[in-house]
């Protein structure tokens, strides 16, 4: 079937303002936003510009806003949208380099500032660093974030205050914080009670859009908790 797609399109070079653009494109069974999209700029618009890299929801590269919500491009499947039109943004609240493609350095600096790694206090020997199953287990649903920046981009509190750390930043600061080999909470803990950090999350849940199904909310409350409880 013939699907319309409703493209939002900005050059700031060339471009007052942001503005939408239609394209049709015959779909065909199993295609994905992504395979669209490509479909537009080989065939149609060779001046359109999105993020792709993996194909397989793991570089996160083609996060962007279809239909009001974040999503990856490469795993939502045209038909489980409904609908006639299909219509596709950046990712809100990023600065716009052109049409989908966004600028995410703040992000990055966000990730950057929580110290994204493994801090070790007692010098290494010559065994490994050892974990029980239990222990492990506790840091599921943290490692896994792509960097896609949809549960960022998804934030009202982000969108009030860009100060904010954000929920991926906070997600990966969990990560580490609960490994049971972490030696770094000293260096972590002003981070994350700072006047940007957890207490600026205010529990809407929004970042739970998370394509890869993690809950950045549950994460932060357990933040909270653990450094309550470290203060007091």
């Amino acid at each position: 079937m013939t699907q319309t797609f409703k493209i939002f399109r900005y050059n700031p070079d060339e471009d007052k303002k942001p503005y939408y653009k239609s394209y049709q494109v015959e779909v065909q069974e199993g295609m994905t936003i992504l395979d669209a999209l490509n479909e537009i700029k080989w065939k149609q618009d060779g001046g359109l510009t999105f993020r792709r890299s993996c194909r397989h929801g793991i570089c996160g590269s083609c996060a962007m806003t279809i239909n009001g919500l974040n999503r990856l491009a490469c795993e939502t499947q045209i038909k489980s949208l409904g609908g006639r039109t299909v219509e596709v943004e950046p990712l809100r609240h990023f600065p716009v380099i052109k049409d989908l493609a966004v600028d995410m350095e703040d992000f990055y600096k966000k990730y950057e500032a929580i110290k994204p790694y493994f801090i070790a206090g007692t010098p290494p020997t010559d065994k490994e660093r050892y974990q029980s199953i239990a222990d492990r287990k506790k840091i599921d649903g943290s490692y896994e974030c792509i960097l896609c920046g949809a549960c960022t981009s998804s934030c009202p509190s982000y969108w009030a205050n860009p100060n904010f750390l954000g929920p991926a930043a906070l997600l990966k600061a969990y990560r580490f914080t609960f490994d049971s080999r972490e030696e770094g909470l000293d260096e972590r803990l002003p981070i994350l009670n700072s006047r940007y950090g957890l207490w600026r999350c205010h529990t809407i849940f929004n970042c739970t859009i998370c394509p890869k199904s993690l809950n950045p909310t549950w994460a932060i409350g357990e933040l909270k908790k653990k450094v309550v409880s470290e203060k007091y």
